[in-house]
Order: C-alpha cells, then sequence, then structure tokens
C-alpha cells in the first residue's frame, strides 16, 4: 500500500512511525504548505516526494490512501478531495469541525465503497477493549450505570509546555484561531471511551461548559482566550442506563488521563489509562458480594494504524469508521446546542 502523509506537524510523525513499521506499507509523499516543515518531515522518514498542496498530489496520484494530519477545520475539503480521487483515507480526529461536514464526508466514503477510518487512538489501549469484551458479553449483566472522565493537567503544569507563550498550545484556547475548546478536542475521545467500551449509544445529553479566566481581558497577544477548558455532561444510553461524562484542563497532577467505569446488574469494569500505562479491574461472579476488584492482564491489540491497513488489504471497513465519528460529532454538536438552552436534547 503507497501512502501519502497530508499535513507534516507534530502529530504526523507518529503516523509516519507506525505506518512505516507496518510491512507492505510505503511512504511515497508528503504534503504541507509549508516547503521547510515538508523537507525536514520528509527527510526525517526517507519520503522521496513532496508536495505543497494535496492538489499537486492528487495530479501526480501515484498513492493509495491518504493520512489526513491536517488542521481540524481542514478534515473536511481534503478529505472530500481525496475521496473523490479514489483514494482510501484515515483521517485524524475529529472527523470535522460539525456534524454536517462529518455526515457529508461519511456519505462519500460510504458511497464510494472507499476505506474510511478516523484515529480515535484510545481504541489502541487493550484494557479498553477487553472491557468492551467482558460488558457486551454479558459477564456483567445490564449495564445501568457509565462513568468516564478525560483529566489534562496542563493550564497547571509545564510539563507539557508554557501554554502562556507557545502557540501549540495558546490555539487550542482561542475560539477565533479554530478551537472548540476541550469538548472539541478532547469530548470525542471521552465520549467515544464510554459508549465503546459500555456497547451502547447515547440517546440523549445535557452539557455544561466553562471557560475559566487565564490572563489580563483574558487575551495573550492575538489570542483571545475564550474556548472552554471544562465540560460536564449527563447522558442517557439506549438501554436506559445513566452515564456521567466530563473533561477539563485543570485536573492537577493528571498529565493525561482517562477513566471508564461500567456497572451492571451483576458486575463491573474500570479502565484507567495515562500516559505511563493502563489498567483494568474487574468485579465479577462472586465478588459483587464482598466488593473484590482484581486487576485483569491483557494482551495487546492491534492499532489503528494497523486496522486501516488490514481494511484496505481484505476490502472492507473496520472500525472506528468516519460514520462511527460522524454519531459521536453529533452528539458533541448537541452539547453545545444544550449549554445554550440549558435544556436536554435527544440525538435521534
Amino acid at each position: 500500500m503507497r501512502l501519502l502523509i497530508l499535513g507534516t506537524g507534530g502529530m504526523a510523525n507518529q503516523h509516519a512511525k507506525h505506518f512505516a513499521a507496518i510491512e507492505g506499507v510505503k511512504l511515497v509523499g508528503g504534503v504541507d504548505v509549508d516547503p521547510k516543515r515538508v523537507e525536514a518531515f520528509n527527510k526525517a522518514h526517507g519520503i522521496e516526494r513532496g508536495f505543497g498542496s494535496l492538489d499537486a498530489a492528487l495530479a501526480w496520484g501515484e498513492f493509495d490512501a491518504v493520512a489526513n494530519v491536517t488542521p481540524d477545520s481542514i478534515h473536511h475539503p481534503t478529505t472530500i478531495a481525496a475521496l473523490k480521487a479514489g483514494k482510501h483515507v484515515f483521517c485524524e480526529k475529529p472527523l470535522a469541525t460539525d456534524y454536517a461536514k462529518a455526515l457529508e464526508m461519511t456519505e462519500v466514503a460510504e458511497k464510494a465503497g472507499l476505506v474510511n477510518m478516523v484515529n480515535l487512538t484510545y481504541r489502541n489501549v487493550a484494557q479498553l477493549q477487553k472491557a468492551r469484551e467482558i460488558v457486551t458479553s454479558g459477564q456483567i449483566g445490564a449495564v445501568k450505570h457509565v462513568e468516564a472522565s478525560y483529566l489534562q493537567s496542563w493550564l497547571v503544569s509545564k510539563a507539557w509546555g508554557d501554554w502562556r507563550t507557545e502557540s501549540q498550545w495558546l490555539w487550542r484556547l482561542s475560539k477565533k484561531h479554530g478551537s472548540n475548546g476541550t469538548l472539541g478536542d478532547i469530548g470525542i475521545h471521552i465520549l467515544d471511551f464510554a459508549s465503546y467500551g459500555s456497547g451502547l449509544e447515547i440517546e440523549h445529553v445535557f452539557c455544561r461548559l466553562k471557560t475559566f479566566d487565564k490572563a489580563e481581558g483574558n487575551k495573550i497577544g492575538e489570542y483571545e482566550l475564550d474556548a472552554n477548558d471544562s465540560f460536564t455532561m449527563a447522558v442517557d444510553f439506549d438501554n436506559g442506563a445513566l452515564g456521567v461524562v466530563h473533561a477539563t484542563r485543570w485536573a492537577t497532577g493528571h498529565f493525561n488521563e482517562l477513566r471508564l467505569r461500567v456497572y451492571g446488574e451483576m458486575g463491573g469494569v474500570e479502565v484507567q489509562h495515562r500516559h505511563d500505562g493502563s489498567q483494568l479491574r474487574v468485579c465479577l461472579g462472586e465478588d459483587a458480594e464482598t466488593g473484590s476488584w482484581k486487576e485483569m492482564e491483557v494482551e495487546p491489540v492491534p492499532t489503528n494504524y494497523q486496522r486501516f491497513v488490514e481494511a484496505i488489504r481484505i476490502g472492507k471497513n473496520l472500525e472506528p469508521s468516519f460514520r462511527h465519528a460522524a454519531s459521536l460529532q453529533k452528539v458533541l454538536d448537541l452539547a453545545t446546542v444544550t449549554d445554550r438552552e440549558r435544556r436536554e436534547v435527544a440525538t435521534h
């Protein structure tokens, strides 16, 4: 499979590294509007051809698939163009900046019969995959309650860099610079963690968003700091279970941590994923009577990168698909509506 890397910023290096390690995959081109950046990227990853635009790369056309690692707002036009040119697409999250665009991308991909996948990276967590297997096999009984959180601390700590001085962080705090805040940046990850891990779909949502004062006049240079920093979300799942989903950049002591707790009528599972490791704890069978929890060891699972390549090889779309990501984007869009109107809304 011949792969084109579209966008050569920081995350593109992860795409290049993971795809290049897969047997049968050849990185044949890099694309970026910044000629110095694409030149450095191609040199680092041994890629022969560089392009200043997707149009130029499509005119050349000697590739089978695209890894779209452009900024969020660029996902829609570039993915549509690649799909219409007959290229399979592996797109960074979120699929688009709103549900309408995400749905259009989904329908174009499905109509063309092309493989489409969104890089919801936490699908690579083996403990999440095992938790889902336990839940969907009925081992905890009917799910009654779900709790999921995404905790970051980069507004507190400088461990990942100083947001007060670095553009790579400041843009995430500014609507004018294309950010939908914590909800738009990591909301899709924790919603996927909750819905995939529980095996359930979200039917109703009510969300509260919060932007805290962070600087004088909430402005640093050209950046207006008006994007949300935290959200809390109450959801109803399609089986009637209740859920609480929340995320923040103010979680002191938590560099990058996702948690999921799924409780059923006969047992429960709890997943904790941190930057330095993951853990799955279960309370099953007779342990429910004593409140005993046991850590479960799990085997590694294929990454999204590997699943995308396998999907092209077998000619069958695999998850996480555009359609799934579009359904999550709909929840995110509605979450903004509920915050503005202070009312619960249905997703269907």
